[in-house]
């Protein structure tokens, strides 16, 4: 596309004197266009991970959060973001509880441990009172139930029209979308009526639900349920408490969006009762008093004294909460869990001769991810930290002039996916947030 061409120069232009930086722009700004973007047809787009050939409802959006500006003037670019959230909305329709979906009907999924999706083991012991529906659909690369992917399609909407006065995407499939997720979202505050359950057999723990299939039990709080992590892997407690805050900011923009948009009162005001429900789980379940941080939020909860003490380098995390646009960066029980995230109390928090900054347990340990440091930076009020991890950043690609997902806190030369384009789009995102406050 032209108008990213353009501004892949002006960048460029912009950090003259740093050659590192604009090899890094050149490479990762237009990543996504140039290697994970398919337009099958007028007012439609098809956006893959990179080195996965399914798109995920949350990559997807993040891969292209950052061409929004460029939206603005070009309409190239505003149709291609508009036929995304198109897609992403039919998906919805197709399987609320799926995070990631095939360009075709053509039953391509996961291959490790395909096709068992959902199935329960001859042996549980639950017995559910609902219809034993065959939720399996072709359209489906994998049903692993993330709350936040119903929620970074809302954003990507609502931050397009805020940009460009598009409504376009607002249609009548948005809205029959948006109900369903209503649903999804309102059901899932008592687990326990819900169809949902995830099992698989001969894998990882992380790769399916404990008890059955079901998760571990959780007590009615407010909040609502998540089967699995942003970085896919199973949630300890069902209550993620980051997905949460961004499920409670997303709903305000669906309130808003009815209203304003629509003309939906009654929609409005449920997305704005549901919101205001989760918020209430969040901040009576959700906040600790920690020994030496002070009142803090946890990652995750079961609403029955139970906690996950940790960060995920993947975003929602408590890392991303001013960015997700739950509070600012100056709450101060945002800062005492940031001060959490960026210690060893952390457990996925590494220290090496090369980086400093958050992991992951879907990755090795002392593996330090790119997206984590880009978030840090995107989250931060200090110049100075800013400028420490843009140096990070640069010095740790392997000189292959692209963002990996995780390399070795002490050589970056060890690193997982080479071709992983939101961590590309984050880091541009980043260096834009630094052009525009003067840092570089």
């Amino acid at each position: 596309m032209k108008a990213i061409e353009l501004e892949v120069q002006r960048l460029c232009d912009h950090l003259a004197g740093h050659e590192k930086l604009q090899t890094l722009i050149r490479n990762c700004y237009p990543n996504t266009v140039d290697t994970t973007l398919k337009i099958p047809a007028p007012g439609d787009a098809f956006v893959i991970t990179g080195d996965i050939p399914a798109m995920w409802l949350r990559d997807s959006t993040a891969q292209v959060r950052h061409y929004l500006p460029l939206a603005k003037e070009d309409n190239e670019v505003a149709d291609c973001i508009e036929g995304l959230v198109r897609r992403q909305f039919r998906y919805i329709a197709i399987d609320a509880y799926a995070n990631a979906f095939n360009e075709e009907e053509n039953g391509m999924c996961w291959p490790e441990y395909a096709p068992i999706y959902m199935k329960l083991p001859p042996d549980v012991p639950y017995e559910p009172s609902y219809d034993q529906t065959d939720f399996e659909s072709k359209w489906v690369w994998e049903r692993k139930y993330e709350i936040d992917s119903l929620c970074y399609p809302v954003q990507l909407a609502w931050l397009l029209w805020k940009e460009t006065g598009r409504t376009g995407q607002f249609d009548a499939q948005y809205l029959a979308s948006t109900k369903r997720i209503l649903e999804v979202f309102e059901l899932e505050q008592d687990h326990s009526r819900s169809p949902y359950y995830f099992y698989r057999e001969n894998c990882p723990v992380t790769d399916t639900l404990s008890h059955g299939g079901r998760g571990a039990p959780v007590a009615v709080t407010g909040m609502t349920w998540s089967g699995f992590r942003p970085s896919d892997d199973s949630c300890v407690y069902g209550y993620l408490v980051p997905s949460n805050m961004f499920a409670v900011v997303t709903l305000g923009y669906t309130a808003e969006i009815m209203r304003t948009v629509y003309g939906d009162e009654a929609l409005a005001a449920r997305a704005e009762k549901l919101a205001a429900e989760i918020r209430t789980g969040i901040e009576t379940y959700g906040v600790v008093e920690h020994p030496k941080f002070g009142q803090m939020y946890v990652y995750e909860t079961d609403g029955m004294g139970h906690y996950t003490y940790m960060d995920d380098a993947n975003v929602p995390s408590l890392m991303s909460i001013p960015y997700l646009g739950y509070c600012s960066a100056d709450d101060e029980t945002y800062k005492n869990t940031r001060a959490f995230v960026l210690s060893r109390e952390n457990p996925y928090y590494y220290e090496g001769t090369a980086a400093r900054g958050v992991g992951s347990p879907h990755t090795p340990e002392n593996y330090i991810w790119h997206i984590a440091l880009s978030m840090q930076g995107l989250t931060s009020t200090d110049p100075e930290e800013c400028k420490a991890l843009l140096q990070m950043l640069t010095t740790c690609d392997a000189d292959t002039g692209f963002m990996h997902e995780g390399f070795h806190k002490d050589d970056p030369a060890q690193f997982t996916r080479p071709w992983f384009a939101w961590s590309n789009s984050l880091f541009s995102e980043f260096v834009l947030k630094c052009l525009d406050e003067g840092i570089l």
